[in-house]
């Protein structure tokens, strides 16, 4: 998570325009223009000044230990992660094998890169877009709650409506059993009290499930008996 789409004219104009000094707006973009699939800056590549205001103005930020192409191979889930890999060649190849998922260098080979710029010096800085901080903290977060909902079920395995159902905190559905309890007066959890709109901001259920199908996280499947189910990978 946390990768991004740019041009390099876009990015190269909204670096322009950053209000960065002249020569560290110059030595960043010559570090780009020379890496231009990295991910990643190691810290020797800029002074302890430059990194500061560059992460100041949100074009980088520290690196954590993340998923990369170093483990490509290290389990099933994380190599369909990463790639565009066909899945129905990887279901045809052998449990445990390097083409089960994707085959050595499948991040390269669908465009990323996974690595970053090699240097003598310790430790990294991770490439950063500014502004998109918060929408990643928010992402991030969602993916686990969702994830935490699903673990309450045994196997990790539930209905796609009860797990729609704890996403949006239990409140109530237009269903006539909802219904019979309006009218009894019996109104329940309020939408505004729950984390789904006070910490999510009323992020949808369709839209965070199709995130985490999306990331290799969850799939959905047809139970055959009561609609579409979900587990986790």
């Amino acid at each position: 998570m946390g990768e991004v789409l740019i041009m390099v004219r876009d990015l190269d104009d909204m670096i322009a325009k950053s209000g960065l000094e002249e020569d560290v707006r110059k030595k960043f973009l010559e570090l780009l223009h020379e890496f231009p699939t990295a991910m990643k800056v190691s810290r020797s590549q800029l002074s302890e000044k430059d990194a500061k205001a560059l992460m100041l103005a949100g074009f980088l930020t520290t690196a954590t230990p993340g998923w990369t192409s170093s483990d490509v191979y290290s389990r099933p889930g994380d190599g369909m992660r990463g790639t565009m890999t066909s899945l129905n060649s990887i279901s045809k190849a052998a449990s445990g094998s390097l083409a089960a998922v994707g085959g050595e260098g499948a991040v390269h080979a669908a465009g990323g890169s996974g690595g970053g710029v090699k240097g003598p010096g310790f430790g990294e800085y991770s490439l950063a877009l500014p502004t998109t901080g918060t929408f990643l903290k928010l992402l991030a977060n969602a993916r686990a709650h969702l994830l935490s909902l699903l673990s309450k079920s045994k196997f990790c395995e539930v209905p796609e409506s009860l797990l729609r159902q704890r996403w949006d905190g239990g409140i109530a559905a237009d269903d006539p059993a909802s219904a019979a309890r309006h009218s009894r007066g019996e109104f329940g959890v309020l939408p505004g009290r729950t984390r789904k709109w006070k910490q999510f901001h009323g992020m949808s259920f369709e839209w965070i499930l199709g995130e985490c199908v999306g990331a290799g996280m969850l799939e959905v499947f047809d139970t055959r008996s009561i609609g579409r189910g979900v587990r986790a990978l």
